[in-house]
């Protein structure tokens, strides 16, 4: 006896295979909602896992402290930001108890009360794959409302790499747990990290490391120096695009932006190029404004 085969069921009706539980068509994406991504720093450091990148000793870590305690005291940073208030946990993975105690109190010499109870402090960790990643989502459970985290530096906290593993896939798995965590919990983990001696074209092409590291993160803010000045450049999935100019002072060790970079790139060029001709004391061709006023290209001359 011949049996007809089943009926076939709607395919809404079908049973989903358990490595496609995660899989939702276009329709039932297009009916969801999502709460606003939310920013520790507007427009420069959003929820997620944020690279700070620069070369060492060029104070990185004095801004990622300052933000720390704008966060937990209600001041601004940068200048004129008012980052997001909320609980704080400061890696400071080489650093002292003693040199934090120092610099905590350069930044805040006039603070009258007692010092930040939401920012906390630790000057040893251990790797994210070795219960460092655990610990720190253990620590989000114990405050009431993780905001930030900043982890100084990478280097202290990234697994080892493996045998057969590519540089590509080690930089990759250095950042995913750290992303994993920062999305689930909605909290913006700041990882401080070097820039590679080798110069380029993008900035962005000389953070130390590969394709791998940058491409997992959510955002990188990055403080290079050139003859103009210092500037911190600004790319991510959920921030524009910018280039600010920055200043440091180094009576309080706080950075202050002082605006979009080319306005004050063009500023710079124009006193170089004033210089020049006051110099001279004649007029010059173009070529040798370009000349005397030392610049890069022919359209800084034209401006």
């Amino acid at each position: 006896m011949t049996r007809s085969p089943p009926p076939k069921q709607p395919r809404s009706a079908r049973a989903i295979a358990p490595h496609s539980a995660d899989i939702v068509t276009a329709n039932e994406l297009r009916s969801k909602t999502f709460p606003p991504v939310k920013y520790v720093v507007p427009g420069i450091i959003p929820e997620g896992v944020t690279l700070l990148v620069a070369k060492p000793k060029e104070g990185k870590s004095w801004l990622a402290l300052d933000l720390c305690i704008a966060c937990t005291t209600d001041r601004f940073t940068l200048g004129s930001i008012k980052p997001t208030q909320g609980d704080v946990l400061y890696l400071a993975l080489e650093d002292s108890e003693r040199r934090l105690q120092r610099r905590i109190d350069k930044l805040l010499p006039a603070f009258g009360g007692a010092w930040p109870e939401r920012l906390s402090f630790a000057t040893e960790w251990k790797r994210t794959n070795d219960g460092g990643l655990a610990a720190l989502e253990a620590w989000c459970n114990s405050v009431a409302d993780p905001v930030l985290i900043v982890i100084d530096t990478l280097a202290k906290v990234r697994p080892p790499q493996k045998g057969k593993q590519t540089l590509y896939e080690s930089d990759h798995d250095a950042m995913a747990g750290l992303q994993r965590l920062a999305n689930a919990r909605g909290v913006a983990i700041v990882v401080i990290h070097h820039l590679r001696k080798m110069d380029a074209e993008d900035p962005f092409d000389t953070v130390s490391g590969t394709l791998g590291l940058t491409g997992a993160a959510d955002a990188i803010i990055l403080m290079k120096r050139n003859p103009a000045g210092i500037f911190l450049h600004a790319r991510g999935r959920d921030i524009e695009d910018s280039e600010s100019a920055l200043q440091f002072d180094k009576e309080t060790c706080r950075w202050t932006i002082l605006g979009a970079a080319a306005e004050l790139r063009r500023s710079h060029e124009r006193r170089r190029m004033i210089a020049a001709l006051q110099d001279e004391g004649a007029p010059l061709k173009v070529d040798d404004i370009k000349r005397c006023a030392n610049l890069r290209t022919r359209n800084a001359t034209d401006i």
